[in-house]
């Protein structure tokens, strides 16, 4: 290879195979922009006003920039960026590459995936919720009618190239949204990684790079695990949305942007723990544990965020893309490392969002 790395995964989904880099810094990420494997040059870079000025200016290939943030997931925002591509005069063998956070690195993601019926990407992300989770696993997307990411297609990019030296230029509210992310990925498959994040949580707060490069890895490691064995979510995938369907729901109702993704999700996590305990299925020192480790990193484990009407959550609900005919589908858990989906009832879902059951303890 061009730059220095270390391939952490290759996760082979279907007929493709996409490459998970951890590289040593931001310049090894982004320069030169060649693909691993073969001699194919970057085409067309994609960033967003936050992150287009962390491009070196030796990179001269055609950049576009896009708005940042949820704003970037617009079909306005993809319709734009396809017009780019083609005044670009890409092909079927070019490659674009995305440089942002996962609202970047997914509409990027969608678009390469419509163009010419699929060309190659290379993300590039810049936050750690993009790291350990947006940027993985295929999943691409748009937010359409006030919902979060229900227009996407699966299209795993080529590569997926992480330096953690990004992750200094973030701010703490927005480092703490992936840190979100990381816990879901300790409490789905590797209790390693929760003792870290439990023991280890001030060097964690203050970004130490020897232990973010081994959370990121083993974050990494659990999301590539389970999308290989299910690429388009018919099974054991839909686990990687525990805590989102509260969580989107919550986002929904309280406006996209008002809570980042990550205190969105948090919050889903412990209330799908509140909701495990109140059917009867849930180990409730598993649920203690969860919820210490929530709040361990501030976040908000109550049963719901002051001036949000548990109403509207579950109206928000319904519009959930992983609605099935039989009813919404949530993630929940039984006790460390066991995960299932489960129906719940309307009355379920308004006993664990109006009541303070098990949060407290």
């Amino acid at each position: 290879m061009r730059y220095r790395s270390t391939e952490i995964t290759a996760l082979h989904l279907g007929s493709y195979a996409s490459h998970v880099l951890l590289c040593e810094s931001v310049s090894d990420a982004l320069v030169p922009l060649t693909t691993s494997g073969e001699d194919r040059q970057i085409d067309l870079i994609v960033a967003d006003r936050n992150t287009a000025p962390l491009i070196p200016t030796a990179v001269s290939h055609p950049l576009v920039v896009l708005p940042a943030g949820e704003e970037a997931k617009q079909i306005s925002v993809l319709e734009d960026l396809l017009e780019s591509m083609v005044a670009a005069g890409l092909r079927r063998d070019s490659v674009v590459a995305a440089v942002g956070g996962g609202a970047i690195t997914d509409v990027v993601a969608c678009a390469g995936s419509l163009y010419l019926r699929g060309i190659d990407t290379i993300l590039v992300p810049t936050t750690l919720l993009g790291m350990v989770d947006a940027a993985i696993g295929g999943k691409t997307g748009i937010d359409f009618g006030g919902f979060k990411n229900i227009v996407g297609t699966f299209a795993p990019a080529r590569e997926v190239r992480i330096a953690p030296d990004f992750l200094s230029s973030l701010s703490d509210r927005e480092f703490r949204s992936g840190l979100a992310e990381v816990i879901k990925a300790a409490l789905l498959g590797d209790d390693r990684l929760l003792t870290i994040l439990e023991e280890q949580a001030d060097a964690v707060v203050r970004r130490e790079r020897p232990v973010l490069e081994e959370v990121i890895s083993r974050a990494v490691a659990v999301k590539a695990a389970v999308v290989q064995d299910d690429f388009t979510e018919q099974g054991k995938r839909a686990f990687l949305n525990l805590g989102h369907t509260f969580g989107h729901a919550l986002e929904a109702t309280a406006g996209l942007g008002a809570l980042t993704h990550g205190e969105a999700v948090a919050w889903g996590i412990a209330r799908a723990a509140a909701a495990a305990e109140h059917e009867g299925i849930g180990n409730p020192a598993w649920g203690d544990r969860t919820r210490a480790v929530l709040r361990r990193y501030g976040y908000d484990v109550s049963p719901c965020p002051a001036g949000v009407d548990p109403d509207e959550v579950i109206a928000a609900m319904q519009f959930d893309k992983k609605r099935r005919r039989q009813g919404l589908s949530f993630v929940v858990q039984t006790g460390p490392q066991r995960t299932e989906t489960r129906i719940l009832a309307r009355e379920t879902l308004l006993h664990i969002l109006k009541e303070h059951e098990g949060d407290d303890r």
